[in-house]
């Protein structure tokens, strides 16, 4: 595959900001301070941070509002301009959560369908919300309940029960349906429909160890889920049943992601690889392996242990991924090549996630912090946006049937990196 518009830069992100507790915590858990999950609401508005110790802040974006910022944004950043923090509104305040249980998972969904009724009971004001949709975040807690808050008034809506241990990842289908899937160590799936007020229509089962996260295709299509384990099991939205479990991988798989368009399939492993899937075939497209990246790094056998993944994001616009692992460096990706295009340290590194308009990546770590920052920003080409246009309602195998040349249908499906 050709590169994809601009040149992308070979160099070390820019650290834009980092947050810190801004306090010392009252209780001395030496292990609940770590920042499990960061998310950004879909629309960018909202930061989402499990800073540890039972807490959630929900931070107004950007952050130039916020007193949490041990470091302030580089003034080369558009993102943190005085009058744009005013101009997306000034009524948009810091929040606290306290979630009662140490928070392993964050998912954020617009609500246009929750039941009104509801919310003006648990916010106890006339009006819930500005207008009909309703921002909401689910946290994902030590007991395995899951507490879903309206963001807006940091009211919580529901209390979900089932799981029988840490609910370790939450996922909303993109859709708006109020669809919700969690992931929890008691090696269950379990789907809620939040406009039935929370009712669990589903548990899936089909692993042997811990489930450490799960995601759901942007069509809406499939759910991925991986666990203890060196496979990763693929499962239909529409059916709930089973459609295939995807080998490859020579240790745990810890984290997954779809591309933008569904027709590609992350997944990243203590194995220190990375794996690409077509997930409507199953084939393995490519694989990433982390390696040396600065002559002092010298990766021996007894040190393997340090490669080990952590967490892996795509980009908004799908050529880019993103990955944290345990030898203390953001790595970012370009699909089409075999090294890191840009890489800077990050100590402690758990989990990371893409700004939904793309520039900025968010990492949080076991100490409890946030650190922001840079990330390529390339122009795609109108071939990639063309196939992204056609991915998003084509499956490979429909694709492959149509009486165009192969070299399309080969870069049509990605198989031509």
């Amino acid at each position: 595959m050709a590169r994809e518009g601009m040149e992308a830069e070979r160099d070390v992100p820019l650290l834009l900001a980092e947050l810190r507790p801004g306090q010392a915590q009252q209780f001395d858990w030496k292990s609940c301070c770590e920042t499990w999950s960061v998310a950004f609401s879909p629309d960018g508005a909202w930061f989402a941070w499990s800073q540890g110790h039972c807490i959630v802040k929900l931070i107004p974006w950007p952050l130039g509002n916020t007193k949490l910022i041990s470091k302030a944004f580089d003034h080369r950043s558009c993102y943190v301009k005085p009058a744009e923090v005013r101009s997306r509104g000034s009524n948009l305040k810091e929040k606290t959560l306290d979630c009662g249980q140490i928070v392993w998972g964050l998912s954020f969904s617009f609500s246009p369908f929750l039941n009104r009724k509801r919310l003006w009971a648990t916010s106890g004001t006339q009006e819930p919300c500005s207008d009909f949709s309703c921002l909401i975040l689910a946290t994902g807690l030590n007991d395995g309940h899951i507490k879903v808050w309206e963001v807006e008034t940091g009211c919580l809506l529901f209390n979900l029960s089932g799981h029988l241990d840490v609910v370790r990842d939450l996922s909303f289908a993109p859709n708006g349906s109020l669809i919700l899937v969690s992931a929890s160590r008691d090696k269950t799936l379990r789907i809620w429909d939040l406009k039935k007020d929370g009712k669990q229509i589903q548990v899936l089962s089909g692993h042997k160890q811990w489930i450490y996260c799960c995601s759901i295709s942007p069509d809406c299509s499939m759910l991925c889920s991986t666990a203890g384990e060196n496979s990763v099991l693929l499962w239909s939205m529409r059916s709930y049943t089973l459609i295939r479990k995807l080998e490859g991988h020579q240790s745990t798989v810890v984290s997954c992601d779809f591309s933008p368009d569904s027709a590609l399939l992350a997944t990243a492993s203590y194995d220190s690889c990375v794996i690409m899937w077509d997930p409507y075939t199953g084939d393995k497209l490519r694989e990433f392996c982390h390696i040396s990246l600065l002559p002092a790094l010298d990766y021996s056998t007894s040190d393997d242990h340090l490669r080990s993944l952590r967490s892996l994001c795509f980009s908004p616009e799908g050529l880019y991924l993103a990955t944290v692992a345990d030898d203390r460096f953001l790595r970012i990706w370009a699909l089409e090549l075999k090294a890191p295009v840009a890489f800077a340290p990050v100590t402690n590194g758990l989990c990371c996630t893409y700004f939904p308009r793309g520039g900025i990546i968010a990492t949080g770590t076991r100490d409890g912090h946030v650190q922001f920052w840079t990330a390529p920003r390339i122009l795609s080409s109108l071939k990639h946006q063309c196939r992204q246009a056609l991915r998003c309602f084509l499956t490979t195998y429909q694709v492959l049937a149509l009486p165009i040349p192969r070299k399309m249908q080969e870069f049509l499906t990605y198989q031509t990196f």
